[in-house]
């Protein structure tokens, strides 16, 4: 009994994937919850030295039209399109600022966002997560900055996708409200 031939389009496809090395099924899964997706983007902006975020990656936690709003100095905030938010992380991890009697990039060390605590409440395809986070360049003398953000998420498509973000970092007046994060370290 002789078999169809495998050719066509679908033939081609397949062996460009194939010599491409890339998977014929995404290797990664969906976040199944709001939370989740929160804290893979939390992993997902975090790199080891030498290395960057995967942006691509990052921007598809989002959905295009997101809104972010980040604690840019002690005394201001900046709203930032996604494409904003990405430039601005680019421009974090690529920019040498001063440091000992040199500069450095946080590519050069490696630069993490660790979940320390979190709450999250959904309701249909609707979504809000509090995070209590920490960032850090890694190997600096100094200790990690500590933030909430506040996420509002839509389920689209079977996925939670970030519609907007409030950032606010701690210290000084800015303390965590009590009763936010009850096992909060």
């Amino acid at each position: 009994m002789s078999r169809p031939a495998f050719t066509g389009l679908p033939r081609l496809v397949l062996l460009l994937t194939l010599a491409a090395g890339t998977p014929l099924l995404a290797a990664d899964p969906p976040p199944a919850s709001a939370e989740a997706t929160t804290r893979a983007l939390y992993a997902a902006v975090s790199a080891p030295a030498g290395s960057v975020p995967d942006w691509a990656k990052v921007r598809e936690f989002f959905v295009p039209e997101s809104v972010v709003v980040l604690r840019t100095s002690r005394t201001e905030s900046k709203v930032f399109s996604l494409d904003g938010f990405v430039k601005d992380f680019v421009d974090f991890y690529e920019t040498p600022r001063p440091w000992g009697d040199g500069t450095l990039a946080p590519r050069e060390k490696g630069f993490t966002e660790t979940v320390l605590a979190s709450r999250a409440e959904e309701v249909g395809d609707a979504a809000q997560v509090a995070v209590l986070y920490e960032a850090r360049i890694t190997g600096l003398p100094r200790p990690p900055t500590r933030g909430v953000d506040l996420w509002v998420l839509s389920r689209r498509d079977g996925r939670w996708k970030i519609v907007a973000v409030v950032n606010e970092v701690l210290g000084g007046d800015r303390t965590l409200p009590p009763g936010l994060f009850p096992s909060a370290p």
